[in-house]
């Protein structure tokens, strides 16, 4: 996300592209959209952070709130793969994606997403 939005993001276009082209409901968690706020207020990229917040409340982009057994399994997850280490926001992905039976994830962080074996499938399919 925050390369979509970041024009000066080495993956800018590629991410840009991938969310314009998607068909159905483009979900981000709610610590997603916390931690990406945070580094668009840190990057001083106030313009995109209003793009966002607007993309929000046209419904365009749907903020998917954590259920307290997200909260388990995130918690979970964080022990886990401690050694990786998987963090709060990562790791709440994964547990939202689990409930929501969701197989694909926009992300570029292959780290993470790459290792992480969720409970619903093999592995995620992880896009770009």
């Amino acid at each position: 996300m925050f390369a979509a939005l970041d024009e000066g993001d080495a993956y800018h276009h590629t991410c840009t592209d991938l969310l314009g082209s998607h068909d159905g409901p483009l979900l981000i968690p709610a610590l997603c959209l916390a931690e990406v706020s945070h580094l668009l207020g840190r990057d001083r990229l106030w313009e995109a952070e209003v793009r966002l917040l607007m993309a929000i409340a046209a419904a365009e982009l749907s903020v998917e709130q954590l259920h307290p057994a997200d909260l388990e399994r995130t918690a979970e997850l964080v022990g886990q793969y401690r050694d990786l280490p998987l963090g709060t926001v990562d790791a709440s992905v994964v547990a939202a994606a689990e409930r929501l039976d969701i197989h694909t994830i926009a992300t570029l962080d292959r780290r993470h997403f790459g290792v992480v074996r969720p409970r619903h499938v093999e592995a995620f399919e992880l896009v770009p």
